[in-house]
């Protein structure tokens, strides 16, 4: 690099150090005197004794009159007034690359298992914005998930991205671990955001598996981690799906679950004074959730094909994040729970889950049999107590007789085993077969 050119660097460098001092800590939030920052910014605060120094990172969150507040990475318990807080100008970064493929890391990008980070790793912002309208490709190809019951009713396009609602217990974790050994995706990155520490294992062991981790990189912030952090989990999530997409890879990101996302925003606006509206959800949780979905989905070098769980609780779909999450997606899978204790898994209730994409990347033969398996479920599920309680009688409709003569062989169809794999044009087929058999 020539002399000119380096220059305009050696200007842009920041030669000063900005700091400030903690002047009191108030349950999650630590207000500070200083130092020059902005919100997002990471500063160091200067902790412990003189024997045992340590540097705390900490976010800005906010401002409070002339104080900053800071919301720490880690706990708090040695932070007390007076100790220094050292701005660092930027906001937080993580190290990705390929090496990272098969790990399991923090929200700050560490392995868990807390060996070194591997070699020939970038650094990325975990703040990203999201593509520009205008270079966002259409959705013009589906892609292979490997649940017979998605790809064939509900089809899945490269870059769309997808509720799955339900209550807890229902199967979204099996469903999940399903999903990344089976699909077709180059790649899987999955963000457990708020999960029991017990959960986590069991998850990567038992629904991912070892060929699901073969090809994932799986981020993981437990419920017991400060709100910050699980807040910064998704975003990771996100920031690494963004660097492959990049790469031109297609990439699967699988996050549960944006509820836990919104509850641990809800924390911070609350401590920093934002006041509560619906069900006390603050107003930043309704301007993050859609800064952190719109990242997903396609640009101009590849796609995020993107699963988020959305908890409800008590089954209600109707609930603030539910519905905004709903608003904001390109389609929605709902787990019933009726069905799961039927034992029908995965318990998706297809009559209320819809992919809009669906009739942009599905052939005309294809469509007709899904649509004709709809009606049929339907008439069937309208006509059910009449037909237990012995009510309906054979013959009064052609409709509801076939739809009975059908049921068993639609629910079976519905039906697929945790370990089972069949591949999107199977499942295509064995619908279309199924269909043509009951005419």
């Amino acid at each position: 690099m020539k002399a000119a050119e380096l220059l305009p660097l050696i200007d842009d460098i920041e030669t000063l150090k900005h700091y400030g001092r903690v002047k009191r800590v108030v349950g999650l939030m630590i207000e500070s005197q200083g130092p020059e920052s902005s919100v997002g910014d990471v500063c160091y605060i200067h902790a412990g004794t003189k024997n045992k120094k340590r540097k705390i990172r900490a976010e800005v969150v906010g401002f409070r009159d002339e104080m900053v507040i800071l919301m720490p990475y880690t706990a708090v318990s040695e932070i007390s007034p007076g100790c220094l807080v050292e701005a660092t100008g930027r906001s937080l970064e993580i190290k990705v690359g390929t090496g990272l493929i098969g790990n399991v890391v923090d929200s700050l990008g560490y392995p868990l298992d807390g060996s070194p980070l591997p070699k020939g790793l970038a650094s990325v912002s975990t703040e990203q914005d999201p593509p520009n309208p205008m270079q966002r490709p259409p959705i013009d190809e589906p892609i292979d998930v490997g649940v017979r019951m998605i790809d064939s009713l509900l089809t899945v396009g490269k870059g769309q991205r997808v509720g799955i609602f339900a209550g807890s217990g229902v199967g979204k974790s099996t469903l999940l671990g399903m999903v990344a050994r089976n699909t077709s995706a180059d790649l899987n990155v999955i963000g457990l955001i708020g999960e029991r520490g017990r959960e986590v294992r069991e998850f990567i062991e038992k629904d991912l598996g070892p060929e699901g981790l073969a090809k994932s990189i799986v981020v993981v912030a437990t419920s017991d981690q400060p709100a910050l952090m699980r807040i910064k989990g998704a975003m990771t999530a996100t920031a690494i799906a963004e660097y492959f997409r990049d790469k031109g890879l297609n990439v699967m990101l699988m996050m549960d679950s944006v509820t836990r996302v919104a509850m641990a925003q809800r924390e911070i606006g609350l401590a920093v004074g934002e006041p509560p509206t619906t069900k006390g959800y603050t107003p930043s949780v309704f301007s993050i959730l859609p800064r952190l979905l719109e990242r997903t989905g396609t640009n101009v070098s590849g796609t995020i094909t993107a699963f988020y769980t959305v908890l409800v609780d008590g089954d209600d779909m109707n609930e603030p994040i539910a519905d905004t999450v709903r608003g904001i997606l390109d389609g929605h899978f709902i787990l019933d729970r009726q069905l799961a204790n039927k034992g029908q898994f995965p318990a998706i209730n297809v009559l209320k889950s819809i992919s809009r994409v669906m009739n942009n990347i599905a052939d005309d033969a294809h469509k007709s049999s899904a649509e004709r398996l709809r009606a049929t479920l339907s008439t069937y599920i309208e006509s059910e107590d009449l037909i237990n309680i012995g009510a309906y009688k054979r013959g009064s409709s052609s409709e509801i007789d076939h739809a009975i003569k059908m049921q068993p062989q639609i629910i079976s169809f519905l039906k697929q085993g945790t370990h089972e794999k069949m591949t999107k044009d199977e499942s295509t087929f064995k619908l279309i077969q199924l269909m043509e058999k009951g005419e």
